[in-house]
């Protein structure tokens, strides 16, 4: 490995392990939910370390519970994590062109909301693939142990204790959002207008899922600042 791999590999550890602790937190309390439809902690430990997202799992661990069949289960966490397909798009222009393909797989099989926020918000003109490996060595094992460690352990803490523990994902949310929106002012007014349009879409379209709302307003919000405030060539290169 060479020095440079080496260091963006230990950044990526130091900024992931926040969210590695963070993601053990929320996947605690998920495995409460994993056990009233009948997994085991192994079960929970596998289906978390593959399926690292938490509306997803959260989904398909509902329809386990009624006894739904595979095409409906796969269908679901489908839907319910279509938004990774455009973090995947966005992160995918942060690698040099000349970078290898598995490593584009291999970033892409962890694609989550905090670790794409600290991925894009690293300077640099490229993004070296070892950060995110560095974050991915705390969040997978943070995320899928939490889950197993949930499951376990809810006969000794009750569910409302534990749900209440959740709230640390919106922390996580708060840590990648607010540097960057105090350094930029198009983030902090595309940070404002995201909160203020997603209130009102929850408020006025009740119907339409989280999943696809999210996907609306991604594209609304994001092609609207592209095309209003673009990145200059001369930045990027700089």
């Amino acid at each position: 490995m060479t020095t440079e791999n080496r260091q963006a590999l230990l950044d990526g550890f130091r900024d992931g392990t926040p969210i590695g602790l963070g993601y053990f937190v929320v996947g605690f309390t998920l495995g409460i939910v994993a056990k009233y439809v009948g997994l085991s902690p192994l079960q929970g430990f596998v289906i978390s370390l593959l399926n690292n997202a938490s509306a997803g799992e959260y989904a398909a661990f509902t329809v386990i519970g009624s006894d739904a069949p595979y095409l409906e289960i796969a269908l679901l966490t489908l839907v319910a994590n279509a938004r990774y397909v455009l973090m995947s798009t966005v992160l995918s222009q942060k690698f040099s062109p000349d970078t290898p393909f598995y490593h584009r797989i291999f970033v892409g099989f962890d694609v989550t909301d905090e670790i794409f926020g600290i991925a894009i918000a690293r300077g640099g003109r490229w993004l070296n693939p070892f950060y995110n490996y560095g974050a991915m060595l705390t969040a997978l094992p943070g995320w899928s142990l939490g889950t197993a460690f949930g499951i376990m352990a809810w006969n000794f803490f009750p569910a409302s204790a534990v749900s209440a523990l959740s709230v640390a994902l919106y922390g996580m949310f708060l840590a990648v959002i607010v540097p960057p929106a105090r350094k930029d002012k198009i983030i902090c007014a595309a940070v404002v207008v995201s909160f203020t349009l997603s209130w009102f879409a929850t408020e006025f379209f009740p119907k339409v899922s989280a999943g696809n709302r999210t996907i609306a307003l991604t594209l609304l919000i994001a092609g609207a600042a592209a095309v209003l405030y673009p990145v200059k060539e001369d930045d990027n290169d700089a």
